[in-house]
């Protein structure tokens, strides 16, 4: 079928559509010759043509189609030489996704045909695969950007004021028995009324979404009956994907998306994505050719010397090279598409060490971020790294430029052990609480670079860190060896759900011990969804490839008080800035007395030795909230009340005296985690004792008086 086309323009990349066309626009350095294949419908085997794409500027070839519309559907054919020794994979065979696609019609139906060689040829990938793979690749997607977002406006909420809730948009909502069923799994569900009040409800002020760019399900997985539920396998850095959408395939996945964070919006709650932009779906040599690999694979991979195969610092068998000028467009270029088109509010960055490495070592001056620092867009957004890769030297906590965050894992470890009785220095969980002044601040970063967070996606959920000792991964179908075996938790005398009522108040006096530490501590606090609800995974620690019970929240057996719980404690932060600084504590005067303080049980200050004992399980801690030294948005003191925080790992009780008068002449206790309750309760005075029962906190208030110190 003849097609009209006119030369067209090189930008935007991707497909870009008018009133009269759609504008097409694709990077290949190393190709000779590209073809445009266009598609009537998802399920069409070949294309109904294929249209030369004979302008070139720069290295970005593009036409211009008249009378195409929104919703057409469309791949690539690329040509060039096959040398993959010399790091070039060209296959004018494999019809390829756009890398700027803004939507994808599917997902990858498994076939030998997707591979670039012939998989069963002893030359492996140094073969040739004549076999079409159209019939088995889904299609790009022209997308209309046109929406109503009803001047929709960000809710801006400033990182001291955050409560991060990290989930999966299938797994918080596929079986929630108040959403309607058609939806449920859907963004569709996670903008529906009943998912933003119960947000609302718990106190959250930004949601931090699992994978949703465009991902492939990875092929020894699928034929396992199992799949890559977790996402972190992206093709698609510009399209939502397509499993999460109830209203279509052809480009309804991206209105749908936009709605969802439309309602977010209203209801004041902030959208962060979860993006992997160290690697592709693409694998290693002997990996599947979807898009990068057969477009320009030297112009968009790091390769090792002999070119044939990948530098692999991301575990997935290939990296995306940030050192190169048209990767790092690919990213800023999605980056700024997902705030300004889609108006999310921040990205959390899978294993970011990768993305800052310049030929081998990690730089914290890399390119990528100097290019992010002066970007106008993405650096008013919230950036959160995940600190590390699996490379030599990519343990990078502590170790990002300003205006990062950065997920604490020196956070998770410490609070961990501290709350199962392993023997670890005071010093290091107070430093912990307080923000990790020794991560951060030499840096002049604030307390809130520390994203907090105790269990996250990756490892055992809350209940399953107090109730098993040893991973349970045998549904993964690899023998119990994936996941991590070290997970410094504690079954307290018996693997797994038990009928032992003793064991069973332990730990749910240790989750909500976790939970009040979590809260309590200086930094940005990160909640697993599920958690508040006591969700299990069954001891698995690994569930990447589980998308079904063993993920999804289980709402018919939550465990609601532990939820309410959460929940007052959570606005209970949210309430007083005393426990959400903006600055870090100096540990000097305010009227005489000190901005922070610790104690030990006899009522007198830690010493220097007290701070490197390496058995104590016990102490408390003063937090003057007359020295927050910040204004408010209006420019006023910011000011709060006085707090005492006692801390008690120990098994036995411990009783403590509390200070002299000059920190409070009386205090009224208001969280005791051996109970399930945040609310006044008992009143002591100066210099009195308390008895803080074994493997808990107790939490002592002073209300500010403002005319006088005490």
């Amino acid at each position: 079928m003849k097609v009209n086309s006119f030369p067209g323009k090189p930008f935007p990349l991707g497909a870009t559509p008018d009133s009269k066309g759609v504008n097409f626009a694709i990077y290949a350095s190393n190709a000779t010759k590209i073809e445009l294949c266009l598609f009537k419908t998802a399920d069409d085997e070949i294309e109904y043509t294929k249209i030369e794409l004979t302008e070139r500027s720069h290295y970005i070839w593009h036409t211009y189609i008249p009378h195409l519309k929104p919703g057409q559907l469309y791949g690539y054919r690329v040509h060039g030489p096959y040398e993959p020794e010399n790091g070039l994979r060209f296959n004018a065979n494999k019809l390829l996704i756009d890398p700027y696609a803004k939507a994808i019609s599917g997902v990858i139906n498994w076939h030998d045909a997707l591979f670039n060689y012939d998989v069963y040829s002893e030359e492996k990938d140094l073969s040739f695969s004549e076999t079409d793979s159209a019939p088995f690749i889904p299609k790009s997607v022209v997308v209309d950007p046109k929406f109503d977002w009803e001047g929709d406006c960000p809710p801006k909420t400033p990182y001291h004021s955050t409560i991060i809730y990290e989930t999966h948009v299938k797994g918080f909502t596929k079986l929630h028995p108040e959403i309607p069923e058609e939806i449920r799994g859907s963004y569709a569900a996670i903008g529906h009324p009943v998912t933003i009040e119960y947000l609302k409800k718990l106190g959250i002020t930004a949601i931090e979404l699992m994978p949703v760019h465009q991902f492939v399900a990875d092929r020894h997985l699928v034929e396992q009956g199992l799949t890559n539920y977790w996402g972190y396998n992206t093709i698609g850095f510009f399209a939502p994907d397509v499993r999460y959408a109830s209203s279509g395939n052809c480009g309804e996945q991206v209105t749908e998306f936009k709605q969802m964070v439309k309602e977010l919006h209203k209801a004041g709650i902030e959208v962060i994505l979860d993006v992997v932009y160290n690697h592709t779906a693409e694998g290693n040599q002997l990996g599947p050719t979807l898009s990068f690999k057969g477009i320009d694979n030297e112009g968009y991979y790091r390769l090792t010397e002999d070119k044939r195969y990948y530098m692999d610092y991301t575990g997935t068998g290939n990296t995306l090279n940030a050192n190169l000028p048209n990767v790092l467009r690919l990213i800023m270029d999605s980056l700024r598409y997902w705030i300004t088109e889609m108006h999310v509010d921040g990205f959390r960055f899978d294993l970011a060490s990768t993305l800052a490495r310049e030929l081998h070592e990690v730089n914290r001056l890399s390119a990528f971020f100097d290019i992010i620092h002066q970007d106008p867009i993405i650096s008013q957004v919230k950036l959160i790294a995940e600190p590390w890769d699996i490379g030599e030297g990519g343990y990078q906590v502590g170790k990002f430029p300003q205006g990062w965050g950065e997920w604490n894992g020196k956070y998770r470890d410490c609070v961990r052990d501290y709350w199962r009785g392993e023997n670890s220095t005071l010093a290091e969980f107070a430093s912990r609480f307080t923000g990790s002044a020794d991560l951060y601040q030499e840096d002049l970063r604030n307390p809130t670079a520390s994203i907090n967070f105790v269990t996250a996606h990756d490892g055992f959920t809350l209940n399953d860190l107090v109730s098993y000792n040893e991973k349970h991964n045998e549904a993964n179908g690899e023998d119990n060896n994936d996941g991590e075996s070290h997970n410094r938790s504690n079954n307290y005398g018996v693997e797994g759900p038990t009928d032992d009522q003793e064991i069973n108040q332990i730990r749910e006096q240790q989750k909500r011990n976790f939970i009040t530490t979590l809260f309590l501590s200086q930094g940005v606090p990160m909640l697993v969804a599920g958690d508040e609800i006591s969700r299990t995974q069954g001891g698995n620690n690994n569930a990447y490839c589980q998308d079904n019970e063993i993920s999804w929240l289980d709402w018919a057996n939550a465990d609601m008080e532990l939820f309410d719980f959460t929940s007052k404690l959570i606005h209970f932060r949210r309430k007083h800035p005393a426990f959400a600084r903006k600055r870090w504590f100096r540990g000097t005067p305010i009227k005489g007395v000190e901005d922070i303080a610790w104690f030990l049980p006899e009522g007198s200050q830690l010493s220097d030795d007290h701070w490197n004992n390496d058995f104590a399980k016990s102490l408390a801690v003063f937090i003057n909230g007359r020295a927050l030294r910040t204004r408010n948005e209006v420019g006023e003191a910011l000011i709060d009340d006085g707090f005492y925080v006692i801390f008690n790992a120990h098994w036995e009780s411990v009783d403590y005296k509390l200070p002299e008068t000059l920190y409070a002449k009386n205090w009224t206790k208001i969280i005791d985690t051996t109970e399930n309750e945040v609310a006044d309760d008992e009143t002591y005075e100066a210099e009195s004792v308390i008895t803080v029962k074994g493997r808990s906190i107790v939490v002592l208030h002073h209300p500010v008086i403002y005319d006088q110190s005490n």
